[in-house]
This record gives C-alpha cells, sequence and structure tokens, in this order.
C-alpha cells in the first residue's frame, strides 16, 4: 500500500523528480520556486546531485548539459529567471534532449514577491517547449514524472509551469519509489547539438514535425480529460490552480476540459468539446492563453471580457465574473487588520547603509536592485529611487550617470546590489562599470547569504545545498580583478555610520566610478543570532529628550510610547548599537556584550 502524506507543490515537484530517477538538479532561489530544490538538497541528495547556480542561464546550461550527457535533469526557477535562462532554453527547444530535461517555472500571479506577472506559459510556443500545468500537490509530482517520460519520448525539453497557489498549497500526495533510470551513453551527435545555423535550420524543421506528432498524442493523452456534466449547457475550459476555482464555483452543474498538456495544445479534443457546449467559458489567470488558442479554431466564448487579466484568482472573482449576483454567505470578521509593510528585520545591516544614503540624497541618485535591501525604499529611509531587475542596480546607473550629466545634474549616480546578487548578474554589471569609467558608485552590500528568499547559500558561502564544504568565492578579489584602483574601494561595515559616512563622502568626491563593499553578516544566520545571544540595547527614560532621532532608523525593535523612545522589543533587538550612534543625549545602552 503507498503511503500518502501532505505535501505542497513544491515538495510534491521534488519528490517527483526523486521518483522519476533524475539524476541532476539546478536552480537559482526564487520564490515561489525556491522550496522545490530546498527539498531535493535535503531529502534526495545522496540520489540527485543538486546545486544552487549562480544564476537561472547556469542553472539551464548545468540541466542541459547533464541532458545532453544522458542524465535525466531538471532546473527550477521562478517566471522572471526564465528571461535570464532564455538563451539555453530556446537553444535547446531546437535541440532537444537525450537525456530527459524539466525546466520548473513558477509564476506569480498577482506579484507576491517579485515585479511582475508575467505569463510564462507562453515561452512554450515561443521556445518551442512542451509544457504541462499541474492543478494540485498530487499531479506536481505525477507531472514532473510524466515530464521526464514526454521529453525522452518526444525529444523535447517539457517547461513545468506552477503558479504560485499551486507551489505553496498542501494537499495528500501518494509516494511511490524511485525508478532506476540509468544515465544514458553519451555519445557525439555534433547535428544534433552543435548548435550551428545549419544544424539549427535542420533541428527547427525536425521539432516542428516532432510537435505535430506531439499534438496528435495530446488529443488522447490522459493529461487533457473531459468532465461531463448531466447536460451540455455549460463547458469550461481550463487548466492549472484556475480548475479548482472553477470546480468550486461551478461543481457538477458544468462540463470541463481540463488541460494538463497545454503544449502543444490538443486542438481536435477542443474542438470536439467546444462545438457541443451552448455556453462556453475559458477559466485562466493572467494572459488569455488558452482563449486565443478557442478563438483562432473559430468558437466564441466568455473569458478576459469578464475575467480579469490582472491577479491572482479565487473563486469569488469567478463567481462574480461569471454568475453575478449575490455573494455567497461566508464568514467575516468587521474588523481590517492595519497594513503592515515589510521593513528591513532588526539589527539588518542595511540600515545603516540606508541611512546614510538618506542623508546624502542632494548629492546621489540612488538606484535599487533585487533583494532584502529592496525593503530600503521605503520612508523615511528612501533608500532609492527605482529598480529594475538583478544585477541592474549596478547597469542602469551607467546610462543613468549619462543622463544626469546632459541635462547638468551635478549629483552621482549610486547603486546597489547584495553579495548574491552580485553573482547572479551583479558581476558583469560592474565590469561595464569600470570598463566605461563611469561616474557612479557601485555598492555591494555582503551580507554573507541569500537572505530575501530564505538563507540559501551561494559562492561566497563555505557549503553548497547539499550540506558540504565548498571553495569560498572571495568578493573582494574579484573586485580587485576588474582592475579598479585600490584608493577607489572602500570596505566599510555598514552598522558603522562614521565609515559609511567617510565611504561615501569620498565617493562623491571624485570623478568616475567608485565600489564601496559594505560587509556584515545578515542578523538572522544561525550562528549570528548565537552570537547575539543576550545583546540588546536599553533606552534610559531619564536621559531620552523625545528627539525620536532613534526611530530615523525605523528599527522594529524601537517604538514611541508615553513621549519617550523605548526598546518595545527587546527579543528581536540584537545590540547592532545603530540607534545607540544616532542618540546625541546618551540615553542608549548596549548590554550584555
Amino acid at each position: 500500500m503507498m503511503n500518502k502524506v501532505i505535501m505542497s507543490g513544491d515538495e510534491a515537484v521534488a519528490r517527483g523528480v526523486y521518483e522519476a530517477g533524475c539524476h541532476v538538479a539546478a536552480a537559482y532561489p526564487g520564490t515561489p520556486s525556491t522550496e522545490i530544490l530546498e527539498n531535493i538538497g535535503e531529502l534526495y541528495k545522496d540520489d540527485i546531485y543538486c546545486e544552487w547556480a549562480t544564476n537561472e542561464k547556469v542553472a539551464a546550461e548545468v540541466a542541459a548539459g547533464a541532458s545532453i550527457g544522458g542524465a535525466r535533469a531538471l532546473c527550477a526557477m521562478k517566471h522572471v529567471g526564465m528571461n535570464v535562462a532564455a538563451d539555453p532554453i530556446f537553444t535547446m527547444g531546437y535541440a532537444g534532449v537525450n537525456g530527459g530535461l524539466v525546466i520548473v517555472s513558477a509564476d506569480d500571479p498577482g506579484c507576491h514577491s517579485s515585479q511582475n506577472e508575467q505569463d510564462n506559459r507562453l515561452y512554450a510556443p515561443h521556445a518551442k517547449l512542451a509544457m504541462m500545468e499541474p492543478s494540485d500537490s498530487q499531479e506536481c509530482k505525477d507531472f514532473t514524472i510524466a515530464a521526464f517520460e514526454l521529453s525522452e519520448r518526444f525529444d523535447i525539453p517539457v517547461m513545468l509551469r506552477m503558479t504560485t497557489r499551486v507551489c505553496h498549497s498542501k494537499g495528500l500526495v501518494e509516494q511511490g519509489v524511485r525508478a532506476s533510470v540509468p544515465v544514458k551513453t553519451y555519445e557525439r551527435k555534433v547535428d544534433k547539438f552543435a548548435m550551428l545555423p545549419a544544424t539549427a535550420r535542420k533541428r527547427h524543421a525536425i521539432r516542428e514535425q516532432l510537435l505535430v506528432e506531439m499534438e496528435a498524442y495530446s488529443n488522447a493523452c490522459p493529461y487533457n480529460r473531459v468532465e461531463n456534466a448531466k447536460d451540455d449547457k455549460i463547458g469550461i475550459i481550463t487548466s492549472g490552480i484556475s480548475y479548482e476555482h472553477a470546480r468550486e464555483v461551478f461543481g457538477d452543474d458544468a462540463n470541463y476540459l481540463k488541460l494538463g498538456l497545454t503544449y502543444p495544445l490538443p486542438r481536435d479534443l477542443i474542438k470536439g468539446f467546444a462545438e457541443r457546449m451552448e455556453t462556453l467559458y475559458v477559466i485562466e489567470e493572467n494572459d488569455p492563453y488558452l482563449e486565443n488558442a478557442v478563438r483562432a479554431l473559430g468558437f466564441d466564448c466568455i473569458g478576459k471580457d469578464k475575467i480579469p487579466i490582472c491577479g491572482e484568482l479565487n473563486a469569488e472573482i469567478v463567481r462574480s465574473a461569471l454568475k453575478g449576483g449575490e455573494k455567497e454567505a461566508s464568514c467575516n470578521v468587521p474588523v481590517e487588520a492595519p497594513p503592515r509593510p515589510p521593513v528591513l528585520c532588526a539589527g539588518c545591516p542595511h540600515r545603516g547603509f540606508f541611512y546614510t544614503i538618506s542623508k546624502n540624497l542632494k548629492k546621489i541618485v540612488p538606484v535599487g536592485d533585487i533583494g532584502c535591501y529592496a525593503l530600503g525604499v521605503n520612508a523615511p529611509l528612501n533608500g532609492f529611487d527605482f529598480s529594475i531587475c538583478m544585477g541592474a542596480g549596478l547597469s542602469s546607473i551607467i546610462g543613468l550617470a549619462q543622463a544626469l550629466k546632459m541635462q547638468g545634474d551635478s549629483r552621482k549616480a549610486l547603486g546597489m546590489v547584495g553579495d548574491s546578487t552580485f553573482f547572479h548578474t551583479g558581476l558583469n554589471s560592474l565590469i561595464d562599470v569600470i570598463s566605461s569609467e563611469a561616474n557612479v558608485i557601485a555598492c555591494i552590500l555582503d551580507n554573507s547569504i541569500t537572505a530575501m528568499t530564505g538563507h540559501q547559500e551561494n559562492p561566497g558561502t563555505e557549503k553548497n545545498l547539499m550540506g558540504r564544504p565548498s571553495p569560498v568565492v572571495d568578493l573582494v578579489a574579484l573586485v580587485r580583478a576588474t582592475g579598479i584602483s585600490e584608493d577607489r574601494i572602500r570596505i566599510v561595515d555598514p552598522l558603522d555610520l562614521d565609515a559609511m559616512q567617510a565611504a561615501m563622502d569620498a565617493a562623491i568626491e571624485v570623478s568616475g566610478p567608485f565600489i564601496i563593499i559594505t560587509k556584515r553578516p545578515c542578523a538572522l544566520i544561525k550562528d549570528v543570532i548565537k552570537a547575539n545571544a543576550g545583546k540588546h540595547c536599553v533606552i534610559h527614560a531619564d536621559k531620552c529628550k523625545s528627539c525620536k532621532q532613534c526611530m530615523k532608523i525605523t528599527c522594529p525593535a524601537i517604538a514611541f510610547q508615553d513621549g519617550r523612545a523605548v526598546i518595545a522589543d527587546p527579543a528581536s533587538c540584537t545590540g547592532c548599537g545603530l540607534c545607540q550612534q544616532m542618540c546625541k543625549f546618551g540615553a542608549i545602552e548596549k548590554v550584555g556584550e
């Protein structure tokens, strides 16, 4: 009897990777995909080589190389990571595979933790990938196993497209055993994998033929199914989590074409379903991917004309859009929770950096990047004016500096990346900063971990995803290797406000590139928590002058109560001493050292 356990979608994918006999897995952490590789690294590292790659392109190339070599391989990323990895993914769409190759794209409708909510289903036809979309945790496991099998059967990379709700929702999953899948023998196939123009033209034609064969399969495969109602009044075409929402709203009163293999689409199956329905709905999140396909087949349908294109769907949104009328009775609490915007943690080393930024806004134009330091954008720190994507914090300031110069603005462009982002795409950006002799301040905020996504290892840490010791890549040495002179580099503790200001003054004073590296580990690293045990600050009420200077650093451990500053949460206070530096009256004292 098989063992059933409760799993999130991400955990179920990891289990599917294991049961499919996969040999190699690589990823760059990014919500909502992070837990896939975390679970592989924790539970299955004895059977699967796994690694946190420096970025998604590298992860895709690691997996591609393993596949060409004959191993089953997986790479995983959040939706914006597909943009980084597009180059090798598009090429592998033509080349095909040797060992099965599965690419997880975890999309984020509603922008819960992302800079956009792009719909990566559009990558499948664009890059000539097969695509599967699970609706629940059991399907996450089953579709992962199927994806490897289909990849090898049709010589194609398979994209497993998930969404935040599928990744993080939990359900019962029936566990199986690991399949014994030997690594295929590597054979030299220049005409298949050496993707020069002559090869690519031939492979393109082969891929188109294989997609025709795969579409024939999709029309009768077990992953696309029709669920019939008692009559043909209402038909719903849907996939992924939208199937669950549709089911909750319409129940057994509708017919469903539930699509699990969504590229190539089963056009004959769609036609046969659509032509017998009186009213046809297409229910999907974000872009009208399925709706456009249905309309292209000549069928009128109700879709994005009523269902919102922005944000996540839920049953209430679908019900309101398609049924209207009164909302169903539900339990409501007549009290709204106060807004709680995310803030930098107590003791966060970035806080001193951003306070220094806020003191120098008349002389600099700061630009942000993707990471926990992005929280520094909020008032009163006002840490940066804009951010684009990972690595752009250093490269976009090159163009910004030119624009400022052209309009006679004397402020100096300042950009920032974290240590993991620096390894991800920041190094390339920094090389361009140095080679172009841009008049910018490039800041690398090294907190010794990939913090925003949950403390994953990176090339600057002492171990890898499998928990084994790994060489530490010297970030400072990499910076020096760009050829910048030593007098244009400052390495500072960001919680030392005097040192931070001195570095900022030096950076602003000179023309051309200047690099500030802040080095202090994240306050939430386990070893740092142990080292800080018992340390905290106290505020002596008799000395407090109510000037509120200590409030300007927005530390969540400090509050202003009854006309005085207090350490409202001593348990979260790390004794970093930043508030102590802010107080000019000696009212704050560090204890426990």
